[in-house]
Parts: structure tokens; sequence; C-alpha cells
């Protein structure tokens, strides 16, 4: 009895070693399969949180579809036309895409780090959604060069001729006075609407808090003035494809076309085809400060 137990343990040790190995080989197969799960996933949700990340700063944009227009004073505007809108022209604009909403305070901190500084002032931070002003010409061009650089997309300033393109709603207008309307209550923010009474300033507005205009787009009549990428000048009778403005200002003392007219403007001054200049690094106590901008992407 005691010979055959023997053989008996003889033959069981070497399977309880063969039992015990797989099992280790199996656990570190399974923990293998495991770190490479985790690895995976890991790597996928931080590339998830980088695209979360990049759409907080990164506008939303709206598509516009090329055509032709006519630029100028048109019949809608009435007897509100200055000569500066003067000749009306046929002007072909190629599509592009453009910002929604003008570009906001916490936008504009994301990319370049802080509010701008216009002149010897400096801009107060008053919301998220807040639309970013005081800015001189060059820092809205700096803007645009930070923001391509991290997107890896080409962004920059509208010439005149897409922002009035885009402000009249593109080949889907309707013929509106003001961006999107000829009730300008309903579209911006300016002088009669943006009085606060508690502080006795005129207020500027987060953005989107009106309507649209026809393509979707918000804020191009009122809230803030925008910058353009054009030299300011006078308009030609000829027809234009794509104009990007004069190779120089005929007006050197105000250089740069500015557009759509702000919170502390008259109506009319709000009107799609109203058209202003400044210098790009004047100082804040010599103009108004309701400079902001919006951007167009190039494909």
């Amino acid at each position: 009895m005691k010979k055959e137990k023997n053989i008996f343990l003889i033959y069981f040790k070497p399977n309880l070693i063969n039992i015990i190995m797989k099992n280790i080989f199996k656990t570190f197969f399974i923990g293998i399969i495991a770190i490479a799960i985790i690895s995976i996933y890991g790597c996928s949700e931080e590339e998830t949180t980088t695209n979360n990340t990049k759409k907080t700063y990164e506008p939303e944009m709206v598509v516009v579809e090329g055509g032709t227009f006519i630029m100028g004073c048109t019949d809608e505007q009435g007897s509100d036309c200055r000569s500066n809108e003067l000749p009306a022209h046929s002007v072909t604009i190629s599509s592009f895409s453009i910002s929604k909403y003008e570009i906001t305070q916490s936008q504009w901190i994301e990319i370049m780090g802080d509010l701008p500084k216009y002149g010897i002032m400096e801009t107060t931070y008053l919301g998220d959604n807040y639309p970013v002003m005081n800015m001189m010409l060059e820092q809205a061009i700096d803007f645009c060069t930070r923001l391509s650089e991290l997107t890896g997309k080409h962004y920059r300033l509208p010439t005149e001729a897409e922002w009035e393109y885009a402000a009249r709603g593109g080949n889907k207008s309707k013929g509106y006075k003001y961006s999107g309307s000829d009730n300008l209550d309903s579209v911006g923010w300016y002088i009669d609407n943006s009085y606060d009474s508690s502080t006795d300033y005129y207020k500027i507005h987060p953005v989107g808090e009106k309507l649209p205009n026809e393509l979707g787009i918000y804020d191009m009549s009122g809230n803030v003035m925008e910058w353009c990428s054009d030299f300011y000048g006078p308009y030609s009778e000829e027809m234009q494809i794509d104009p990007t403005g004069p190779s120089s200002s005929s007006i050197p003392k105000y250089s740069a076309v500015v557009r759509g007219g702000g919170f502390s403007d008259e109506a009319e001054e709000c009107r799609v085809t109203f058209r202003t200049n400044a210098l790009p690094n004047y100082y804040a106590h010599e103009y108004p400060l309701n400079k902001g901008i919006r951007v167009v992407l190039v494909d």
C-alpha cells in the first residue's frame, strides 16, 4: 500500500505543476490584454479631451455660399446713404466661412492670454460670452495668426466686401436695411436700446441675444464695430471679383475699414452699407472703444 501511494504522488505532482503554470500564463496573458485596453482607452480619452478643449476657443463658423451682389448704397437704404457708400457696384464673392458670433472675451483670453490693451487703457472683463473689444487692428490680425497656428487652419479678418455680403445675407438676402431685419431693435444693440439707467452708461451685451440674419449670423448690426482687412478708400463703378480694397489708404489718418456700428451708435451707423474707418493703432482716449472682430476661415 505504501508503494502504491508513492506512485500516485509521483503521478500527481507533475500535473499540479502544469495546472499552476497554465494559470500563471493565463493570468499574465489577461494582464497584458488589460494593459493594452487601458492604454488605448487612455489615449482615446486624452484625444477626446484635447478635441473638446479645442472647441472652447475655435469659433463656430457659418458657410457663406458665393454669389454676386450690389455693394454700397441700394434702394432699401433710402436717404440714409452717405457719399462714401457710392457708387453702388457689382461684386462677385467666392464661397467662404465666417464666424457665427463676434469673437468673445473667453475666446480671446484662451488664444492671447489676456484681454487686449488699447493704447493706454485696458479692457474690463465682463463675461465669457461678451464680445471682445478695444483692440488695435494689429492685435486683431495677431489673434487670427495665433488661432491659425493652434488649429492648423487659416483664419483671417474678412474683407470689406465679404463682410457686407455676409451682413446682407449672402445669396439668401431679403434686402434688409440692417443685418437680418428692417427693424434694428430685433437684430442689434445700438444707442436706443443699450442704455443702462442703473449705471448711466450705454451697455455692451453678450453675443447672440438678438435675432440672426438670413444666414444665421448674429450681431452684424450693432453691439461692437468690427475690423475688416481692407485699407479704406473710395468705391469704384467697375465690377469686381473678390476685392481686397486699395493697396494703401486714401486717408492716412484713418487707414482701416470698420463695419457694423456698435452699442453706442445711432441706427444709421448700423446699416449693412455703412462704412467708416480708423487708424490701426489709434489710442483709446482719442477714438471710440467699441471695436471688435469676427473671423473668416479660408479652405
